[in-house]
C-alpha cells in the first residue's frame, strides 16, 4: 500500500489518497485544486471511494464540489462540523474566514456550493479501514482516521510535526485541543502520522517533543 500525497492551495494543505484496495482509494482532505486531485486519481487507476474530512475548514474542502460530481463517493465529516457542508454552508465559512484573515473575499471568490455529508461521523464509527477518533479543539468536530491494522493515523490540523493547530476561530478550544493532543501521544509510538499540513512524523517522536505533559 503507498500513500499518495498532494499539496494543494495556497495555504499548502495536505492531500491524502490512500488506497482501499486494487481499484479504491479514500481521499482525506481534497483542500483545494481539485483537476489536480483527479489527474492523480486516474494516473493511479484509482476510482475515489470515499471523501474523508478531518474538519470542516475551507482549505480542506474547496475541492470537494468537483470530486463529488467527478465521482460522487461518499462524504463523511464528524457531525459537530457539519455544518461546513450543504447549501447553506457559505455563511459559516465567511464568518470563520473574516476572524481569520480579516475578509471573506477569499471565500466569495472560489465558493462552490458545498454537497452535503453522506455520513456524520461519530466516536468510534468504522469507515472503510478507519476509526474515527474524535479529536476536538482545532474544531469542535475534528477528527483524526485511524487505520489499526497499518499503523496509519490521519490527524488533520490537531497534530502536526513538532506543532498543533491553531485554536483562535470558532469551535476552537486550548482546554480541549490539549485533551486531544494528550490522548494521540498516549497511542502507540510507531503509528505514521500523516498531518493536514507540513510533513508526516510518527507518535514517538512528538510525544518524546514535550508538547504535553
Amino acid at each position: 500500500m503507498q500513500i499518495n500525497h498532494i499539496t494543494v492551495g495556497d495555504i499548502a494543505t495536505n492531500c491524502w489518497l490512500y488506497p482501499l484496495n486494487e481499484t479504491e482509494c479514500a481521499v482525506i482532505d481534497p483542500g483545494a485544486e481539485p483537476e489536480k486531485i483527479i489527474a492523480r486519481l486516474k494516473q493511479l487507476h484509482l476510482r475515489l471511494a470515499y471523501i474523508l474530512l478531518t474538519h470542516g475548514h475551507f482549505d480542506h474542502i474547496a475541492a470537494l464540489p468537483q470530486l463529488a460530481a467527478a465521482f460522487a463517493p461518499v462524504i463523511a465529516i464528524h457531525r459537530l462540523d457539519a455544518q461546513y457542508l450543504g447549501p447553506a454552508s457559505n455563511a459559516v465559512h465567511r464568518h470563520s474566514f473574516t476572524i481569520a484573515a480579516g475578509n471573506a473575499d477569499y471565500i466569495d471568490a472560489l465558493w462552490e456550493d458545498m454537497p452535503a455529508a453522506d455520513r456524520e461521523l461519530e466516536e468510534g464509527d468504522k469507515i472503510g479501514p478507519f476509526t474515527v477518533l474524535h479529536i476536538p479543539g482545532h474544531t469542535e468536530g475534528s477528527v483524526g482516521f485511524y487505520d489499526e491494522a497499518a499503523k496509519v493515523l490521519f490527524s488533520g490540523d490537531t497534530l502536526f510535526r513538532g506543532d498543533y493547530g491553531r485554536t483562535d476561530l470558532p469551535g476552537g478550544s486550548d482546554e480541549k485541543i490539549f485533551a486531544s493532543l494528550k490522548r494521540l501521544l498516549a497511542m502507540d509510538g510507531d503509528i505514521q502520522v500523516f498531518p493536514g499540513h507540513g510533513p508526516a512524523t510518527t507518535i514517538k517522536e512528538e510525544a518524546a517533543r514535550g508538547m504535553i505533559r
